[in-house]
């Protein structure tokens, strides 16, 4: 939207009204006539300012850019790191950003899309908790003129989609984990995935890593898979699985949730020998200090990068949206191992 300088307006303006009051002033000979134009141009003009500054969403300068962004669960440490990193870009660049969970419930998360809304938000970034459940919401948004960001899923109606191949993450997980049970216990260990089903992505991710496993590390049993997507759930599912199977060495990951809870209930099991080994996606902070020390953590994907990286990322589609460009409809992200030989490129305290 173009912006107007209210002060070299009225400057414009007051020119031309000067002007118009000589041409009046000079050609009629009835001067109550002539003071009643010029009041009623200097009204007009007036009228004409204001609504020009009407036209800035910000009141003056540049237009503040309004965000709200939507995710399944901010008591994971991957989603909080994200939406802190992006409201930090966002005002740096004098963007107002909201974020908000919705506990992977598909009618608060609709609630949330059309509250965004109502608020007058410019453009909206979601992660979806059911991707065909909130098609509808996010259409409505884009009839009503916002920008639709859909994070991990190719959502029908989004501007762009940010997308995973979460089959190949999975199987990037899984690849390290083989290659762990082959030189630590000659191909041979039981091994335990940590799973989300519940959403389509996280079922393909979690399939990525049975399917690396069974194919790299034949000998291999995967004697537990259940699901688990925060430190809580992961130290609790942990905990009953070492009960039943206390032999697993190898323990696969869809996210850094379970990777954090994983690694605590081995330590506090005793098990976080060099022989044991956890392998996950995220690259959260509670996960490199973990690999960093020696703990049960051995690698864990990273992302697209750091938390700012991805916030660059994120705020820069943003930006463009917002500013009415083009960008791509869907944008495959980069996938990165991070390992005690990398993690400190990665590592900020």
């Amino acid at each position: 939207m173009k912006r107007w300088n209210m002060s070299s307006t009225m400057k414009v303006l007051g020119r031309k009204i000067f002007r118009r009051e000589e041409r009046v002033v000079e050609g009629s000979g009835n001067l109550m006539e002539d003071s009643m134009r010029i009041k009623m141009i200097g009204m007009l003009a007036v009228a004409a300012c204001l609504t020009l500054v009407g036209c800035d969403r910000s009141g003056g300068g540049e237009g503040q850019v309004k965000i709200g962004m939507t995710v399944q669960d901010l008591s994971n440490p991957t989603w909080s790191g994200y939406c802190q990193a992006i409201q930090k870009e966002a005002k740096a660049h004098g963007a107002k950003m909201s974020y908000v969970a919705c506990e992977s419930n598909v009618s608060k998360q609709m609630e949330q899309i059309e509250n965004f809304v109502a608020r007058g938000m410019d453009v909206i970034i979601v992660h979806p908790a059911d991707p065909a459940g909130i098609e509808s919401a996010c259409k409505e948004a884009r009839a009503r003129g916002v920008k639709v960001i859909a994070w991990d899923d190719d959502l029908e109606n989004a501007d762009t989609r940010w997308l995973i191949d979460n089959h190949d993450l999975g199987y990037q997980v899984g690849k390290e984990a083989a290659d762990f049970i082959k030189a630590k216990h000659g191909g041979k260990a039981e091994v335990a995935i940590l799973n989300y089903p519940q959403l389509p992505v996280l079922l393909a991710r979690g399939n990525g890593i049975r399917d690396a496993i069974t194919e790299l590390a034949p000998n291999a049993t995967i004697v537990a898979e259940t699901s688990a997507i925060n430190p809580d759930e992961g130290i609790t599912k942990m905990e009953t699985i070492f009960q039943s199977n206390p032999n697993v060495k190898v323990v696969a990951c869809i996210g850094g949730g379970g990777s954090v809870g994983a690694n605590e209930a081995a330590k506090a099991a005793g098990k976080d020998a060099d022989d044991f080994g956890v392998f996950a996606v995220d690259a959260t902070k509670p996960e490199l200090d973990a690999i960093k020390n020696g703990e049960a953590v051995r690698m864990s994907v990273i992302v697209t990068g750091t938390d700012q990286d991805v916030a660059s990322t994120v705020y820069g589609f943003v930006a463009k949206l917002a500013a009415g460009e083009e960008i791509p409809a869907r944008v495959y992200r980069k996938l990165i191992p991070v390992t005690i030989d990398n993690v400190d490129q990665y590592y900020k305290n």
